[in-house]
């Protein structure tokens, strides 16, 4: 009987407890970031491409009506610049990618996923490349879709896939997901940052399906190592 009275005591207790909701999930920027010894930090891959050898034929912008001032730059394995950040929020429709979400939204992708549906902006970290055009063009230096990037914002670095191509003349976009990893605003119409990004892209990679976020890192984690290391 013991057994019974403490059961029902208990019982009496919880209903006169209050009630309170359940904790909401962690944020992407809630998430504890654990390091190995040989991982690649931002200081790590920045001091690697503090010097520019210009690989494009020209410059491009940041924006549209902006002044032309930034170069695509190179190494033996890997082309790099350093711009904005635009939120893309192309492909499939989702609570935050959106025709009432982003006035310029497209169903569509440069690239597709392994099924054929057009990227997840939202859900998948991906940059976008420039339109081939005289100025350059990323095919001609091992770059597609899938190829491996690494971008850089503040101390944070975060990798991704090539899954988009935009304006020919205009540099410095991301999607969303990439946008909110790197704790960077990524609301479409709002979001971004006017500086500070670098965007490296290595050369002759590629992720395969390249949806599979899991092994852009693993990948990425990889020729960033090796990048640093210079080869």
């Amino acid at each position: 009987m013991r057994f019974q009275s403490l059961t029902l005591a208990a019982a009496g207790a919880a209903l006169l407890a209050p009630t309170l909701p359940p904790p909401a999930p962690p944020t992407v920027q809630d998430w504890p970031e654990v390091r190995r010894e040989d991982d690649v930090g931002a200081a790590d891959l920045l001091s690697r491409v503090r010097d520019c050898t210009p690989v494009s034929q020209g410059r491009y912008r940041s924006d549209g009506g902006l002044p032309a001032t930034i170069p695509v730059c190179g190494t033996g394995d890997a082309v790099f610049w350093k711009a904005d950040m635009d939120i893309d929020c192309d492909g499939q429709p989702t609570d935050h990618c959106n025709r009432d979400t982003d006035p310029y939204f497209s169903e569509t992708t440069a690239f597709q996923q392994s099924d054929g549906r057009h990227l997840s902006a939202e859900h998948l970290p991906y940059i976008v490349v420039p339109t081939p055009s005289d100025i350059w063009d990323y095919a001609a230096h091992g770059i597609r879709g899938g190829t491996l990037a690494a971008v850089v914002y503040q101390d944070r670095v975060r990798y991704a896939v090539v899954g988009d191509v935009g304006p020919q003349d205009i540099i410095g976009e991301a999607s969303y997901a990439t946008a909110e990893a790197l704790g960077i605003p990524p609301d479409p119409r709002t979001g971004g940052t006017a500086s500070g990004v670098t965007y490296i892209v290595f050369k002759d990679t590629r992720v395969t399906p390249i949806e599979d976020t899991a092994a852009a890192v693993t990948a990425g984690e990889e020729a960033a190592r090796k990048f640093v290391k210079g080869g």
